[in-house]
Order: C-alpha cells, then structure tokens, then sequence
C-alpha cells in the first residue's frame, strides 16, 4: 500500500518544510514524473488535490476538526492508507498508490524518491468528467445500459461488504441521534431555516423509527446491516467502461455501518436533487432486485427523508466558514433539500 521508500525515512528534523513551499512545488507541472502541461489545484477543508490531465495528487493538511486530526505526519500516512484502502474497494484501478513527498539529499522536494519523507499523497488516476453520474443526469444522457456496469459494481460490493453485528436497538438509537442532531443544527436561529418544516421532517422520522421498530429490526437480522461506501452521491460514480465508485466516508467506520437500502435510497435521492428521480430509481431498483430485497416503500422513504435533512445540515454548516464566497448559495442549498426531506416524510403518515 505504502511505496517502499518508507523505509528510507530519515531522522526528523533536518529540514522544516512549509505548507506553502509543499503547496508551491505540487502546483508545478515539473514536479511530476509525467511533466503534464498543466495543474490545477483544489483546496477543501482537509486536502489540497492536484488535478492534471491523467492524474490528481491528493495532500493531506495539517488540521485538526472533531472527526479528524492530521497534525501530525504518522496521522496523515494513516488517513493515507485509509482512504487507499477503503476506495480500492469499489475503484481499484482509480486508487494507485500512497507515495512520499520527500526532500532529496540535495534539498529538493520531490515525489517518490530516496529522502526525508516530509508528508504524504494518495496517487489518482483522473476520471473524465462528462461521465460522472451527475453530469450524466443533469444532460438527461443516462440510458439503461450505461447503468448496468454501476449497478453490477454495487451489488457485486454489497454482497462482499463485511456484516456488521450491530444489535437492533443500537441501530435505531444510532438513527435517532443523527434525527436529533440533523434538528438541532437547522434550529439555530442564525441558520434562518423555516422552523416547522425542520420540526415537521425530524418528527415525522422519529415517529417511524419508533412505531416501526420491526421494520428497521428486521433489516439489521437480515444482514443488511454492513460497512458500506458512506457518501454514494452521484458525483462519486463514474459510468465509464471499468465503472468506479471513488471518495468514500472515511473519517468515520461508525458513519459507514449503514443498511444498503439507505445507500441506495440516498444516492436516488441526490439524483432527484439534480432533476433526475428515474435514473436514482433506475439503479435503486435494479440493485434491489438483483440482491433479492424487497424493502417496504415506508423505509425507502424514510431513507430518503432522513439523508436529504443530513444534507440540509451540512449545506447550512457551510454558513459557519467566515470565508464563504456566497452564503446564499449554501442557504438555498439547504432549503433545497429540506423541501425535498419534508416531501418524502410527508409520506410516512
């Protein structure tokens, strides 16, 4: 998993490298094996990722969140390592390598040669962009036979994912406290989230967990309960010939311990959020079906309700970064998917 030039890590503390000296030399089209012609940097909240024509370099930053600290160099290998390992999972040939960023014995910094390894980068290949799920459906372009490849992948990956012996009630409570959580957040009075249908999405999921303890029992006795991708949304699927699931949730295994109804009820719903239920539908149901699963509409819905009010969360927590270009974006963001959570809760009775 790791290069072989881990073992020629040298004493720490022979040269400081900044982050901005290692962001300065990964944006340079030399510092590559390949020379592209060009790269692009993209920043998120814990990564820099170098994008050039065939390939994208991943850096770890040095940041410390509630679910995730990378402060020290051992802890960015092993974020690494995790993410190589989960993703292998689903994209194998996308995933390449954990390679070192290292200063030479001259003093250079360079990738994947003899010297001091000062930090870490999981090695990509590039997808194209135009077949990617969510370019593919909002050109309405998703045939039938485009989705064979994905759904394959996906059941091939459900019937192969780890069990998880997860006790029924546990799993319930667990699904409660996301519910409680998702409430509270959108209830902030600075958020300025329209309040009852905040309350009426939250209680009418709460109300199912509780008066369809069954429902939810039986999935866990059944296996349906496993170690899955954790963040199955449209963008993260890839159409091509040797189709891919990349980006999966790796920063939290509880996070990914997940009934495969509701990963597939929330990568439907994302789709119905870019104007494209069918094609959601389509791989839904497909996947079903070839898994011999027959959820009942109740829990597809409330699946579904229950993602689309997490991503109303995390669209508005957006507002807390000082630095946002445009918090009206995230707020209609999150609006948008309210509406969509309160309309499939509206069906839960």
């Amino acid at each position: 998993m790791v290069s072989s030039l881990y073992s020629l890590v040298t004493a720490p503390g022979e040269r400081v490298v900044t982050d901005t000296e290692k962001v300065a030399f990964l944006r340079r089209p030399t510092a590559y094996s390949d020379r592209p012609p060009w790269v692009k940097p993209i920043e998120t909240h814990v990564s820099w990722v170098f994008l050039s024509e065939l390939f994208a370099h991943k850096l770890k930053k040095p940041v410390r969140f509630d679910f995730i600290d990378l402060r020290s160099l051992e802890s960015r290998l092993r974020d690494c390592d995790t993410e190589f390992r989960l993703n292998r999972r689903l994209a194998p040939d996308v995933y390449i390598a954990v390679t070192p960023l290292v200063v030479t014995p001259g003093g250079d910094l360079a990738i994947d040669c003899p010297g001091e390894v000062v930090d870490w980068l999981v090695r990509m290949r590039r997808l194209p962009s135009d077949r990617m799920l969510d370019q593919v459906a909002m050109s309405g372009a998703a045939a039938g036979d485009e989705l064979k490849g994905i759904v394959r992948l996906l059941v091939r990956f459900f019937r192969n994912a780890i069990r998880v012996a997860v006790p029924p009630a546990e799993y319930r409570r667990r699904l409660a406290e996301q519910i409680t959580t998702n409430r509270q957040t959108l209830l902030r009075p600075d958020f300025r989230m329209p309040t009852r249908s905040v309350e009426r999405v939250s209680d009418a999921l709460r109300r199912t967990l509780m008066s369809n303890m069954p429902m939810f029992e039986h999935r866990v006795r059944r296996g349906r309960v496993l170690e899955g991708h954790g963040d199955l949304r449209p963008e993260h699927v890839y159409l091509g010939p040797n189709p891919a699931v990349i980006d999966c949730l790796t920063c939290s295994r509880d996070l990914r311990i997940l009934d495969w109804a509701d990963e597939l009820a929330f990568l439907a719903m994302e789709c119905e959020m870019l104007g494209s239920p069918e094609t959601g539908g389509d791989i839904l149901d497909a996947c079903l079906a070839a898994l011999d699963d027959r959820p009942p509409p109740a829990l597809i819905r409330f699946y579904k309700a229950h993602r689309a009010l997490l991503r109303a969360r995390l669209s508005v927590m957006h507002l807390d970064d000082a630095q946002i270009d445009d918090p009206s974006y995230w707020r209609a963001r999150a609006a948008a998917y309210l509406h969509l959570a309160e309309r499939h809760a509206g069906h839960l009775g």
